[in-house]
């Protein structure tokens, strides 16, 4: 039975499938200190919150059970996303829920700040009738700018361009091709900034992001610009603006977020110019809903191990390609277990080679899948989650290529595994109805299943000397299931690959190892 903490409001038809699901023990308690929380959470595998609980470095490190965190909307400053993902804690969000509700919004504050509405309303409550006082201007043919071109920014371009307005946008990772799509213009940031009438930010809140419209880029803007911010606060360089619209260089801003939520007594309250909401972007029924059921379906499907697809921590993954890799992962994490028990020394590097078929695909997921399996054998609680950190936080390099030839294979993997003290490598595929094979240790072939109690043994090639490892092993009740020899010449170096039905006695190793012809014994278990 899987425990879920819901510690912030959600409403009943938003976690319905939670509430109805079997495996599921929903535990609902809001409005928690964070010493509740910290008890509530040590005994859950999941979290459910929206904007209002911080889920703090302290607060993950209480959760000996949890394995997810999902955010009942888009953003995640409340929650620490490093501490999770050292942790290993997968953290979701609902990035689709509330992208229509936001989007709407943003553009009834557009059409508000271009023709003072809440100003007038306000004015006319109190028995004033000053039509001169609030001229607006027409959206027609106006340009609206656009920082962020995401889900929100693309619909709110949508509704500007039914308005007859012309649209910029600016976003790292906008192609000229979705820009055609969408009808707008793809410039750069600083002429979106120079370039618009209104302007408006749809941007994560990050280091990069924070305080982008600052002085500098009010000083570029149009004289009469009018600025508007319904996505993150810290965005905008809010004592910036106050500025700018006291200059007059800024003719109105419309605020859906602030620097601080909540504002208290804001100095931009005291301007005219300024029109604000309490955060209310994703603040309709439909999106309060949306939103509480798509991250709850996706903590459901992270519980029993099914694909999801809104991890903030871990790249997403298209369901076609996920099709096409799995099966690979369980290869990918037996070679890179496999790989690190027998090398020697502290790890420093990996190389993944992708080879075949594999070539011609994204196989970073598969990658993340290797790291997990190569580190597992130093560290406990490692998955793909907090895999890449764990191995930035140790120097561990990691490198992934790619080659069209197949050594006679038609995909293959090939690690090779680097030390303070040596290298070492490994090959593995897939064989038509017989699932994972490794099929080279260093230069050696085998042929060999990456499952159960493996024994590698590194000897000279000399008549007896399998043999004597059989009788070694019998003498301690170890039966061989399987065996595969390899040599490059005659009396050479060569290895034998074992399985046994048994985890080795300790003391096994050693006595084989005092036979003439062994050079090394490593125990290996997948």
């Amino acid at each position: 039975m899987y425990r879920v903490l819901i510690s912030d409001p959600l409403s009943d038809q938003g976690i319905e499938k939670l509430l109805e699901a079997p495996d599921v023990e929903v535990i609902r308690k809001t409005d928690l200190s964070v010493n509740q929380l910290m008890e509530e959470i040590s005994t859950v595998d999941a979290l459910i919150v929206r904007s209002q609980t911080q889920v703090t470095a302290q607060v993950i490190q209480a959760g000996r059970k949890l394995k997810a965190i999902g955010r009942a909307g888009v953003g995640v400053d409340n929650i620490d996303i490093s501490a999770a993902t050292a942790r290993g804690i997968l953290v979701v969000n609902a990035p689709d829920g509330n992208t229509v509700s936001t989007a709407e919004h943003t553009f009834a504050m557009l059409i508000s700040l271009a023709r003072n509405i809440p100003q007038g309303y306000r004015d006319l409550i109190q028995g004033e009738w000053n039509r001169k006082r609030f001229v607006g201007v027409e959206l027609n043919h106006k340009t609206l700018g656009i920082i962020g071109l995401g889900r929100i920014g693309t619909e709110l371009a949508k509704r500007a361009r039914a308005f007859n307005m012309n649209v910029i946008a600016f976003d790292p990772y906008l192609t000229e091709e979705r820009a055609k799509k969408a009808g707008i213009q793809q410039a750069t940031l600083e002429e979106v900034i120079t370039g618009a009438d209104f302007l408006t930010v749809h941007t994560p809140l990050t280091k990069e992001t924070r305080h982008l419209i600052d002085a500098d880029a009010f000083a570029k803007m149009k004289d009469g610009v009018r600025v508007i911010n319904c996505a993150r606060g810290g965005i905008i360089d809010e004592n910036a603006l106050a500025q700018a619209i006291q200059s007059g260089k800024v003719a109105g801003a419309a605020l859906d977020v602030f620097e601080t939520e909540p504002p208290g007594k804001h100095p931009l309250f005291a301007l005219p110019q300024v029109i604000a909401t309490p955060h209310l972007g994703a603040s309709t029924r439909e999106a309060q809903e949306n939103v509480a059921v798509d991250v709850s379906g996706e903590i459901l499907h992270i519980l029993r191990g099914e694909p999801f697809k809104n991890a903030v921590n871990l790249p997403s993954i298209p369901a076609e390609l996920q099709e096409r890799l799995r099966p690979y992962q369980k290869l990918a994490e037996k070679l890179g277990s496999f790989a690190t028990q027998i090398a020697d020394g502290a790890l420093d590097e990996i190389i993944v080679t992708y080879s075949g078929d594999l070539a011609e695909v994204d196989t970073s997921p598969l990658t993340r899948i290797i790291l997990k399996g190569a580190l597992s054998h130093y560290l406990a609680e490692v998955n793909d989650v907090n895999a890449p950190h764990l191995a930035k936080e140790r120097g561990v390099r990691v490198t992934e290529q790619k080659m069209s030839q197949s050594h006679g294979f038609n995909q293959l993997i090939h690690l090779k595994v680097r030390t303070n003290r040596s290298d070492s490598s490994i090959s593995g595929t897939l064989l038509n109805g017989l699932g994972p094979r490794i099929v080279k240790i260093d230069s050696y072939s085998v042929d060999v299943q990456p499952f159960g109690h493996l024994l590698l043994i590194r000897h000279r090639d000399q008549p007896g000397a399998i043999g004597r490892v059989g009788t070694v092993l019998g003498s301690h009740d170890v039966n061989i299931a399987t065996m595969q020899v390899g040599r490059r010449d005659q009396g050479g170096s060569a290895i034998m690959m074992l399985t046994v039905d048994k985890q080795l006695p300790e003391e096994l190793l050693p006595t084989l190892e005092e036979l003439e012809e062994i050079q090394q014994v490593i125990a290996i278990d997948l």
